[in-house]
């Protein structure tokens, strides 16, 4: 099976892209009892049966690799080895998931209920499913879906479940482990449950390890994680963890497997289920614990319209081809495989590496939806725009959006007024929603209520970010330089892009590739033209270059916040790491000055 290429400069807009099913269609047409209960017989990984999970708990507790480690702490604890491994034993159990098909029949027809009251369409790219299928017989698989909801999961097995796939097993966070009930379905769904955090408890690591190594060795099932670690509260993809991606890596480093298949899912939401949330969780407001009774709560957002989801599942990267010419995978033959080992600096960049480029992959096949366009357009005008203004503004962003390759739902039956006029009452209607002013309040309760409003508004424009950062990063760059020298240029082009690199996914590196991305991107919209030496800018690109500046310009403010215009100006590199929480709150605390 041919995978692709993680990374390669390219023509965004000629990256072809697969055709969407709606899946609800034929749920809405048919009997959902009949849909749990049909008959189910998924393609497994070379024709194996899977094992039961007793005795892949058996496989894990036995293995050479834990039974060293085992040996280890015990001999420096001081404790007995048949103690450490009841600990060993009790930590498994309560990570370990118990896939049954039962619960996985219950949650298909539960899920077809809410799916169907919740979003008028789910859109499948059933290519990339017929990719995945054939992917799943031949190596074992690593599904990574972007994670903006925590829908995500839910979707995942429901999507794999009607197309006859193999069901995943799902990296799950503790606090879900906690909800009466609800935490042991989920377990027998697929799920096992893991710490936020390990510390130094090496026992728990080495335990946690071999179970996903085991897994994956023995093609058990597909093994779902979200490379970001946590839901996005912004519209924008998080920096990725690479703690899990270095596990599923390691057995075919160490010669245990012959290939894995990554597999990048971009999930495309048309309104999020924790937008109002999420919001308030941005400005201080603690995250509510997950528990059973606030589910029971949250049932309300089913007398809601959600709109349309999208799905696409994106070609298998082969970790085979990937690592082909950067990593020496002899140096894993010099230590016997059960013995652990700290990954070589060669090894841990390599991995870091693809972490960012499978997000990127990710962002590249997000389906935008008019909505950020106008939410965009609304943020950079807070004072207000004409209908007309915003109706042709919103035509050349979208010409725009498109010549930078962007993945647009633009619904073709009504015509492009009536459309705006659409989408500028559906940002209205947001605001309405998640302002709810009442009477009698306190200056500081209306600041916070709007501010609710802006953040909800910004997530829907930090949706198509990504797609503007490069060309963004090089017009701030064009204004700032001394000359329109090209090596000028790019070094203030460098300079934002180290600043930014914890804001964006911007891949480790990718400087100059970015570079090269983003005077092509320019140069095609006919805003800059480059010379043998120089870059320069067209006055009929004044319009696009001003508008890509603007993009920026709230980031910069707020990282302004954070440091001092000298050290801007001046180009002194510093050490930023703001947390996106930490960026998004200065930024609205510089409009709303009460807060």
């Amino acid at each position: 099976m041919a995978s692709k290429s993680l990374y390669s400069p390219r023509d965004p807009v000629l990256k072809k892209r697969d055709d969407f099913e709606d899946i609800l269609e034929e749920r809405r047409n048919s009997s959902d009892l009949r849909y749990a209960l049909r008959c189910y017989t998924p393609a497994l990984y070379k024709g194996l049966v899977p094992c039961k999970a007793s005795m892949l708990k058996n496989i894990v507790l036995q293995s050479d690799s834990l039974q060293y480690v085992i040996s280890q702490v015990s001999a420096e604890c001081g404790e007995s080895q048949e103690a450490v491994q009841e600990e060993a034993s009790l930590l498994l159990e309560e990570m370990a998931h118990r896939l049954q098909l039962g619960t996985i029949r219950f949650f298909a027809f539960t899920l077809s209920k809410a799916f169907k009251v919740l979003f008028r369409s789910v859109c499948v790219n059933e290519e990339g499913i017929q990719r995945l299928q054939q992917a799943i017989q031949e190596h074992p698989v690593v599904l990574l879906p972007s994670h903006r909801s925590y829908m995500d999961f839910l979707m995942m097995s429901y999507i794999l479940y009607t197309y006859d796939l193999a069901l995943p097993v799902i990296a799950a966070g503790m606090d879900f482990m906690s909800m009466k009930f609800v935490g042991e379905m989920l377990r027998m769904s697929g799920a096992f449950f893991i710490r936020r955090s390990f510390g130094g408890d090496k026992l728990y690591w080495a335990v946690f390890s071999e179970y996903v190594k085991t897994m994956l060795r023995n093609g058990y099932a597909p093994i779902e994680f979200f490379l970001e670690g946590t839901r996005s509260r912004t519209g924008k993809s998080l920096t990725p963890k690479t703690g899990l991606l270095n596990i599923v890596m390691e057995p075919f480093f160490k010669g245990e497997v012959f290939d894995v298949n990554l597999v990048p899912v971009s999930i495309s939401y048309e309104r999020i289920l924790e937008e109002a949330l999420y919001a308030r969780e941005l400005l201080g407001v603690p995250k509510p614990k997950e528990s059973t009774s606030g589910l029971l709560k949250a049932r309300r957002i089913l007398s809601e319209d959600y709109g349309s989801m999208h799905v696409y599942f994106g070609q298998p990267v082969s970790v085979r081809s990937l690592a082909q010419g950067h990593i020496n995978r002899s140096q894993y033959n010099l230590v016997p495989r059960h013995i652990p080992q700290k990954p070589a600096a060669d090894t841990q960049s390599f991995v870091n590496d693809t972490a960012y480029r499978l997000v990127r992959l990710q962002e590249e096949s997000m389906v935008l939806k008019p909505w950020v366009l106008v939410a965009m357009l609304l943020l950079q005008n807070p004072d207000g725009m004409d209908l007309s203004t915003l109706t042709e503004q919103a035509d050349w962003l979208r010409r725009l959006a498109l010549t930078f390759g962007a993945f647009l739902d633009w619904p073709g039956k009504l015509s492009f007024s009536r459309k705006i006029f659409m989408f500028f009452f559906f940002c209205l209607f947001i605001y309405v929603l998640l302002s709810k002013p009442k009477t009698g309040l306190s200056t500081n309760e209306m600041a916070f209520n709007q501010a609710v409003s802006v953040l909800s508004c910004a997530s829907y424009r930090n949706q198509i970010l990504h797609l503007f950062v490069r060309p963004a990063l090089l017009a701030v760059a064009l204004q700032t330089a001394n000359s329109n020298r090209r090596d000028e240029v790019y070094n203030c082009f460098n300079f934002l892009w180290n600043v930014f690199s914890n804001e964006f996914i911007l891949c480790p590196g990718a400087a100059v590739q970015d570079f090269e991305e983003a005077c092509f991107l320019l140069g095609k919209c006919g805003a800059i033209q480059e010379l043998q030496q120089d870059i320069v800018t067209c006055q009929s690109g004044q319009t696009t270059l001003a508008f890509l500046c603007s993009v920026l310009d709230p980031f910069l403010q707020g990282y302004q916040n954070k440091t001092t215009m000298f050290n801007l100006i001046k180009h002194i590199p510093i050490n930023i790491n703001i947390r996106e929480t930490d960026l998004e709150t200065e930024v609205v605390s510089s409009f709303f000055p009460e807060l």
